[in-house]
């Protein structure tokens, strides 16, 4: 399935380029790649240098294999709950994004996809499905400004992406 780039793309345009914000928790980051997701991939003697200069291919891998692959979306029968999963995953860390999924399906929330929760997911009516998963992901974002301050500047940004998700398409 070619859904990821189609997800890849949107999630590009939202992340920009470099960054190195004193309140971001991930550190310095590139394309929405921190240095210790990059570190992790191609080894712990890269540098901030070398973050900047992330190639498409790099990114695309670290994207596909560590957020598409991780949240096993060729598997989820419905788009719209693979892309918000997998975008929310690539925000806040796939074991994140997987959990809530689980709580909201009923299944171990363990962070690890499986079988159960595939099943689960693709067994589930997918409007209310995506909806429960937007409105947990918003939740999410807002108890995390309520419980540090630091982190208020953000909300509205995070807000703001998971309002491009609407059932069927991106807006």
């Amino acid at each position: 399935m070619e859904n990821w780039k189609e997800l890849a793309a949107f999630v590009l345009e939202r992340e920009g380029g470099y960054c190195n914000r004193k309140a971001d928790k991930g550190g310095p980051t590139n394309k929405g790649v921190t240095l210790t997701t990059y570190r992790s991939v191609y080894g712990q003697s890269k540098t901030v240098d070398d973050l900047k200069r992330i190639t498409d291919a790099e990114w695309e891998y670290i994207f596909k294999r560590y957020y598409w692959d991780k949240c096993k979306a060729d598997y989820i029968q419905d788009k719209s709950v693979a892309f918000i999963l997998v975008d929310w995953a690539y925000n806040s860390g796939v074991k994140t994004a997987v959990t809530h999924l689980q709580r909201i399906v009923g299944t171990t929330a363990d962070g690890i996809m499986g079988k159960q929760t595939l099943q689960a997911v693709n067994t589930r009516s997918p409007l209310p499905l995506f909806g429960a998963l937007k409105q947990d992901r918003i939740d999410f974002y807002k108890e995390i400004a309520a419980k540090n301050p630091s982190q208020k500047v953000f909300l509205k940004g995070w807000l703001n992406r998971v309002s491009h998700f609407a059932y069927g398409k991106f807006v």
